[in-house]
């Protein structure tokens, strides 16, 4: 059977260390035990995001990445077009484009399902207007 495929976007892995979230870490922990049963991917927005970091945080954040079996998706045109069509479209707020290129690169790539725990822009994406906009 075909592995679901995943893009995890930059708070999946800040969630593994929050604990002052301890429901949403249990949560990210638990999913990291399972990993294995998914391809799971990032991108390097990810890596750009985690190097904004304070570099205690960082390098917690990159040693947990490389602990795991996860592919690097890298940023093309065809992604970076569609993610400014999100923004144009008002689907994704300008400033928070980085949000909108994790989105365009999991519709690009054919990922399953994106995990975030951003609730303001991932996961609270304007679907009507998305659906409207992907039907025309």
């Amino acid at each position: 059977m075909k592995k679901l495929k995943l893009y995890l976007d930059t708070t999946i892995f800040n969630f593994f260390f929050a604990d002052e979230a301890p429901q949403e870490r249990d949560v990210t922990r638990k999913f990291f035990k399972q990993i294995d049963q998914y391809e799971v991917y990032f991108s390097d927005i990810v890596i750009k995001e985690i190097a904004r970091c304070h570099p205690p945080k960082r390098e917690k954040l990159l040693r947990l990445m490389e602990e795991y079996s996860l592919e690097e998706l890298v940023l093309d045109d065809e992604a970076r077009i569609l993610a400014h069509k999100y923004v144009k479209e008002k689907i994704i707020p300008v400033k928070y484009m980085d949000d909108a290129h994790h989105i365009a690169l999991a519709s690009v790539h054919g990922i399953d399902a994106l995990l975030s725990w951003n609730f303001e822009h991932i996961v609270k994406v304007n679907f009507h207007r998305l659906r409207r906009w992907l039907l025309g």
